[in-house]
């Protein structure tokens, strides 16, 4: 066990952190204090004397990832940065919480140097975490599986801050869950048990075991009570030995629970919720300087001493970096195919030929796209090593397993149907969609392989939290959802999505990708995987609908285009006859088809109709003005969209003078033809539009 050197300075680095957080927040007005007060001995062990960072280099594939899960105490990752040299000064201390700071209200990825994740929503950070471990493991399985334990440039350490709010979220539990059935030995969470919250004492609401549930999940679960004597005495000493013991459980994950009093040593409002998330006030405040020995005069005061000695982590670091690439630098020599892949993952490329791989469907076939997403995902899979996922337990409705892939689980957990290797790439997350897309998000952010997670596309509700903080991260977590309308049929509406669409699209920066046939299904997800920027949602029928007959390009006269034209967002599939529509049947999925044979039925009347497809509206706006033009001419305002959802997205694109066919209310039990007939989702209801909005 390593020994920890601990002197006077490092106290005094300690009690500066918690009066700058202090002060911090006393001078906008608001803010957490009191975590980042009493956390601060946490933070400093951790960042000045277990983990292994490079502070000017935060993107190095060896350091240690951090992961404040309590994401309102900013201020305990914040002056650790500070004080670190990660590139904040005291200036940025000073403007927490202000327009244009480095220092926003809660950590923010993409926006202050050193934070790996965005941690708002409670329980996300460490459920999160979780998927940071599962990606380290899986890495390390793809570029150093020989390696011994340990001794790979893959093997690192993933730390979590969490606190009692965290551990109240339901996310926390489903991810813990699997992180204990996972043998996640990488992943360490101190959990600060102060039992204050917003309401105060958290007794009034949370009284459970919390040890005994954790050790129910599988975790290796130890105490440093630093009040257990009846006085408050912060034992960093005690904090890091159980920090070494954790490390030296590789076949568990590892809670350390930590209790505290939040606010220490805030004379009067520590142990209470008013120091939770509110300044301390002047009076308080000028107590705490001098029982720690501050003058109470001065604000944001950093002896020259104390910095001197906290940013000394910066050549501590830069020697640990350099230390790991002579051992980076052996394998990459030894492993040369290994780190070719590796280094086409970190530039964010395919390799060439992806598209020769994608499957080509025949058309004139009747196929769900959900099972073209399988087959595309096995086509896939053969020249993509980086690409793996799963489903929560609906693995043969989602058609998310790449065959011939083991499971993602350690061996001894294998099934009947499924062969465990720690190092698979078939997940399985059980009934756990909440969970599932928090982990997609921290397999994403920990590194460049590409991850899939799927369920119905009712159940993305379950799923939202962390799919918003995905689109806010602007991160390419991909999430699978079949059966994405009614048409999923028999089980009713408890199961039909009629909002879900509308409601995603709402959500900026996430593409909701609906391909109309099994074609566009393969372009889709060529397009998913060429995009390292934001989050997608791909949404996919449990119903067969037509591959229809393609043509090379666009499409000309009576020859369909290219599925290819699915990276556009939005493309003329069907040209009008005679090339001039008088009207534009726009339409996404499996209603795709229902807009083809509207234009059929037209001609027959002697109505010239454009079919338009439509698999991501968000793709589509991103495309030039001139290409948005050609193909939604402003002049034609005799518009139709048709989607068996809520026609909240399409009143903008059709404006007043179209029509939508759509459902805007619940579904019910029956086979899909039978709803789709009922609910007015019909080549006829189509036509009947059509003529509508031409004053027909």
């Amino acid at each position: 066990m390593a020994a920890l050197q601990w002197d006077p300075i490092d106290n005094k680095a300690v009690d500066t952190a918690r009066v700058l957080a202090a002060d911090a927040v006393e001078k906008v007005g608001n803010g957490h204090p009191g975590t980042a007060m009493s956390l601060a001995p946490a933070a400093y062990l951790l960042f000045q004397k277990v983990m292994r960072r490079d502070p000017h280099d935060q993107h190095w594939l060896g350091r240690d990832r951090f992961i404040l899960s309590v994401g309102h105490s900013s201020l305990t990752q914040y002056v650790q940065l500070y004080l670190g040299g990660y590139g904040l000064e005291l200036e940025d201390i000073e403007s927490l919480r202000t327009w244009g700071s480095k220092t926003p209200g809660h950590p923010e990825f993409g926006h202050t140097d050193g934070v790996e994740i965005t941690t708002g929503p409670l329980g996300q950070g460490l459920a999160s975490a979780v998927g940071f471990a599962y990606a380290s493991r899986f890495e390390r399985g793809l570029f150093d599986p020989e390696a011994e334990a340990g001794k790979s440039p893959f093997d690192h350490f993933v730390y979590v801050i969490a606190g009692d709010g965290d551990l109240q979220e339901g996310v926390t539990s489903e991810a813990s869950s699997l992180a204990g059935h996972q043998q996640l030995g990488n992943l360490i969470a101190i959990y600060d048990s102060n039992q204050i919250s917003i309401e105060d004492d958290t007794n009034i609401a949370f009284t459970e075991d919390v040890k005994a549930r954790y050790e129910a999940y599988h975790w290796d679960v130890q105490v440093v009570d630093w009040k257990k004597t009846g006085e408050y005495v912060e034992d960093v000493h005690a904090l890091n030995d159980a920090i070494e013991a954790a490390k030296a459980v590789t076949d568990k994950p590892s809670l350390i629970i930590l209790k505290t009093i939040i606010g220490w040593p805030a004379p009067k409002k520590q142990n209470t919720g008013k120091i939770h998330g509110s300044a301390l006030g002047a009076e308080e405040l000028a107590a705490v300087k001098e029982v720690l020995g501050f003058d109470p005069e001065q604000n944001f005061f950093v002896a020259d001493e104390v910095i001197e000695h906290t940013r000394k982590a910066v050549d501590r670091g830069a020697e640990e970096h350099a230390a790991w690439q002579v051992q980076f630098d052996a394998w990459a020599a030894a492993n040369p195919e290994r780190n070719e892949l590796l280094q086409r993952l970190l530039a964010g490329e395919l390799p060439e030929g992806v598209e020769a791989a994608l499957p080509v469907f025949e058309a004139g076939k009747d196929v769900s796209t959900r099972a073209a997403s399988g087959k595309v995902l096995n086509a896939l899979g053969g020249v993509l090593p980086e690409l793996w996922g799963g489903s929560a337990d609906l693995a043969e409705s989602n058609n998310t397993t790449i065959e011939g892939g083991a499971s993602f689980i350690p061996s001894e957990h294998s099934t009947h149907e499924w062969t465990g290797n720690q190092y698979g790439r078939v997940l399985h997350f059980g009934i756990r969609e909440h969970a599932m897309a928090a982990i997609l998000n921290g397999i994403v952010l920990h590194g460049p392989t590409r991850a899939f997670g799927g369920t119905f596309l009712i159940f993305s509700d379950y799923m939202r939290p962390a799919v918003r903080l995905a689109a806010l991260m602007n991160v390419p977590s991909i999430f699978v959802w079949t059966h994405d309308s009614v048409a999923l049929g028999e089980d009713g509406p408890t199961h039909q999505p009629i909002e879900q669409l509308a409601t995603l699209r709402a959500i900026p920066n996430l593409a909701v990708v609906r391909p109309g046939d099994a074609n566009e299904v393969a372009y889709a997800w060529l397009e998913i995987l060429k995009r390292r920027g934001g989050p997608a949602g791909i949404a996919l029928t449990r119903q067969n609908i037509p591959v229809f007959e393609r043509g090379e390009g666009d499409a000309v006269g009576e020859t369909f285009a290219s599925a290819a034209n699915v990276a556009k967002g939005a493309y003329i599939l069907a040209e009008a006859p005679g090339g001039t529509p008088d009207v534009i049947l726009i339409a996404t999925g499996s209603e795709l088809q229902l807009a083809v044979d509207a234009r059929e039925a037209l001609r027959g009347e002697g109505v010239n109709a454009r079919v338009v497809s439509v698999p991501a509206l968000e793709w589509f706006e991103e495309q030039s003005a001139e290409y948005r033009e050609h193909v939604l001419p402003a002049a034609i305002t005799a518009r139709v969209s048709v989607e068996a959802g809520l026609a909240l997205t399409w009143k903008s694109i059709v404006g007043d003078a179209g029509r939508t066919v759509s459902i805007e209310h619940f579904g019910a039990s029956a086979d899909y033809k039978t709803l789709f007939r009922e609910f007015g989702i019909t080549t006829e209801a189509v036509v009947s539009a059509a003529k509508d909005t031409l004053g027909k």
